[in-house]
């Protein structure tokens, strides 16, 4: 995903079984290489995982801009 990849979209890199294609090759993108797993994160199930992944993509989307005086609604 050249461009980034939108909040709520699916990374195209993603195998079934939500196994990652470019794991460890060095076009991985940093924000990727970046995320350790760490005890808080990968919780006690991968559903944990899933929904800590979630709540930081979430928390990381930008905000909407908003409208200036001169647009009508």
């Amino acid at each position: 995903m050249p461009d980034g990849k939108p909040a709520g979209a699916r990374c195209a890199q993603l195998l079934d079984g939500e196994r990652c294609a470019i794991f460890g090759r060095p076009e991985r993108p940093a924000c990727c290489t970046g995320l350790q797993p760490s005890d808080e994160m990968c919780g006690a199930s991968r559903a944990s995982a899933l929904a800590w992944l979630a709540r930081l993509e979430a928390d990381t989307r930008p905000a909407a801009p908003l409208a200036s005086a001169g647009d009508s609604a």
